[in-house]
């Protein structure tokens, strides 16, 4: 069996950063940890930091007052903010900058007049955050066919603003479709979708081609993971979304000579790892790395958790 090994896959920036915080959080905390969500969605990562102490929670009522609170790489409203304020927690925010930069392109957008259109999907954290960075002037749509749908107060005052995580062709319809209806669409300035979810999906479009099956590593949560398996089966590839090597279905790999892996941006590396060690179980394993680009893009980490002068952070050091 030929293996495929799409590249760039697995953590970003972003993510290292998201977990690193916590980590130094629990490294320099004698009080509890906790983190409103989970900081990153896999369920492997969430698991190893609750084994180091982390205390995961839905909402802020589950924070007692004056408690350590981690806000996770997802972002969340001002709303949130505002009430970690009134009840004096100690908020560290480990928001990835890429959110950040969404969510001050809302209020941008909001702030001079526009209607804002937010492509994302429903329910999903960095979503429901953007969102509230302009509650009264934002709007969602999941797909191409909700453009139809939309009603502006002026349809010469819109703005079109993307989650980071999705399909990137699939998002390019639906911003034709806006462009089509509101010809003075405004957009920002550069891509929301993220250099991470880009580089992903082209690293797997480029190898799922010449694979017969696409195992693509990462939890069921996890909106761009969710979004390679949807990359791979629109280039006519059947693919696969596992939390990790357990998840192999043996009937996928019948006839199989060439399989492509690849891992979501929140999927720790060595679960990619474990999947080639449990390939190995139904044969002699051939294992290819495929790159399409390197990446090298490093983020600051938050300055409540920033290493004292001199000294560097994982995050650096490892860089994405």
């Amino acid at each position: 069996m030929q293996v495929l090994l799409a590249s760039p896959r697995s953590f970003c920036a972003g993510v290292e950063r998201a977990i690193e915080t916590v980590e130094r959080a629990l490294d320099s905390s004698a009080e509890p940890v906790y983190v409103r969500k989970q900081i990153v969605h896999n369920v492997h990562v969430v698991a190893d930091l609750e084994r180091r102490g982390a205390i995961f929670v839905d909402e802020l009522d589950e924070v007692p007052d004056g408690s350590v609170v981690v806000f996770s790489a997802h972002g969340v409203s001002p709303a949130v903010h505002a009430e970690a304020q009134r009840r004096g927690l100690r908020v560290i925010d480990a928001t990835c900058p890429l959110v950040t930069k969404v969510h001050a392109e809302a209020r941008r957008f909001a702030a001079r007049g526009d209607t804002v259109i937010l492509i994302g999907h429903a329910g999903h954290e960095e979503a429901e955050g953007t969102l509230g960075q302009a509650p009264g002037s934002t709007i969602l749509v999941e797909t191409a066919a909700d453009v139809a749908r939309i009603q502006v107060p002026d349809p010469r005052r819109v703005a079109y603003l993307t989650q980071t995580t999705l399909a990137v062709e699939e998002t390019s319809q639906t911003i034709g479709a806006l462009r089509a209806r509101f010809p003075a669409l405004a957009g920002p300035a550069s891509d929301d979708i993220c250099y991470a979810t880009t580089n992903r999906q082209r690293a797997l479009i480029s190898t799922a081609t010449n694979a017969d099956v696409v195992l693509v590593v990462g939890s069921a949560n996890s909106s761009n993971s969710r979004r390679l398996v949807e990359v791979a089966q629109q280039a006519g590839t059947p693919a696969h979304l596992i939390d990790d090597a357990s998840g192999i279905d043996p009937a996928w790999l019948e006839g199989a000579r060439v399989v492509a892996v690849t891992a979501g941006a929140s999927a720790p590396p060595r679960l990619v790892d474990e999947v080639v060690d449990r390939l190995r179980r139904f044969g002699p394993v051939e294992a290819e790395e495929r790159p399409v680009t390197a990446e090298n893009v490093r983020f600051a980490l938050p300055r409540q958790v920033r290493p004292a002068r001199g000294v560097r952070s994982a995050g650096e050091v490892r860089g994405s």
